[in-house]
C-alpha cells in the first residue's frame, strides 16, 4: 500500500513541501544552504525574473507590463500638435509674407518701419527685416516641424515684444488677445515638441523636447529683453 510520500510529484498538485503553480514545475529545483539533503528531502524552488518573453503567471493570464514603450504613437496627441503647429505656422507665414513683400494687403518693409518707429524703437528699418523674416522663416518651418524649438521660441520671442508695446491695461485682456494665443501655442510647441508628423521625428530635440523647450526659451527672453532695451 503507497503512502502519501510515495506519490510521485505532479504539476498544480500538492505534495509534503507544500502547493506550486503549473509554472513553476518547469524550473529546476535547487537546494539552498538550510536544506536537509538527507532527511526529509525537502527542496527549494528558484524562480528566474520573467522576460518579456515569459510572463506566465501560472495561472493561465499574463503579466502586465507597467513600463510604456517609450515614444510610442499616440495618434491624438499628435494629431492634435500637427494642426497646432501648422495652423500656427501658416499664421505666420501670412504675417511676414504682409511685412517683408508687402503681400496680403501688408504694409511691407517702409510700413512697418514706420509703425516700429511710433512705438518708439530705433533702427526700425533693420528690425523691420528681421521681424519679417523671423516670422517668415519660424513659420515655414513650424509647418515642416523642423527645427521646431528654434521656430517656435522665435515666435514666442516676436509676440513677447509685441505683448510688452502694446498692452492696454485698461482694455479687456489687455487689447492682446491674438498675441497672447499665438504666443501660448508657440510655448505649448515648445515644451510639446512637434509631434511624430512631422521631419523632426528622429531628432535629439524630439526625444528631449521638454531640455531643449527650456535652453530656446532662455534665448528667446534674452533676445526679447536687448531688443526692448537696446533697440527702444
Amino acid at each position: 500500500m503507497s503512502t502519501e510520500d510515495d506519490r510521485p510529484r505532479q504539476s498544480g498538485g500538492y505534495a509534503d513541501s507544500g502547493y506550486f503553480t503549473p509554472s513553476e514545475s518547469k524550473y529546476p529545483t535547487t537546494p539552498t544552504s538550510g536544506d536537509d539533503t538527507h532527511g526529509s528531502g525537502a527542496t527549494t524552488t528558484a524562480l528566474p525574473r520573467p522576460t518579456d518573453h515569459d510572463n506566465d503567471t501560472g495561472y493561465g493570464g499574463r503579466e502586465e507590463v507597467l513600463e510604456p514603450e517609450p515614444h510610442a504613437w499616440h495618434f491624438g496627441a499628435d494629431l492634435g500638435l500637427f494642426v497646432l503647429r501648422v495652423t500656427l505656422g501658416a499664421l505666420f507665414v501670412g504675417h511676414g509674407l504682409q511685412k517683408v513683400f508687402g503681400l496680403l494687403e501688408g504694409p511691407g518693409i517702409s510700413g512697418f518701419a514706420q509703425a516700429l518707429t511710433q512705438f518708439g524703437f530705433e533702427h526700425a528699418t533693420v528690425l523691420s527685416w528681421v521681424t519679417g523674416l523671423t516670422e517668415l522663416i519660424a513659420g515655414a518651418l513650424l509647418v515642416l516641424g523642423l527645427f521646431t524649438p528654434a521656430a517656435a521660441s522665435a515666435v514666442l520671442g516676436v509676440m513677447a515684444n509685441a505683448i510688452w508695446v502694446r498692452v492696454n491695461i485698461d482694455l479687456f485682456a489687455g487689447g492682446v488677445e491674438l498675441e497672447a494665443v499665438y504666443a501660448a501655442a508657440a510655448f505649448a510647441l515648445l515644451f510639446a515638441g512637434a509631434g511624430r508628423i512631422s521631419l523632426d521625428r528622429n531628432t535629439p530635440w524630439f526625444r528631449r523636447a521638454p531640455a531643449f523647450g527650456f535652453i530656446f526659451l532662455l534665448l528667446a527672453a534674452g533676445l526679447s529683453v536687448v531688443t526692448l532695451v537696446v533697440l527702444r
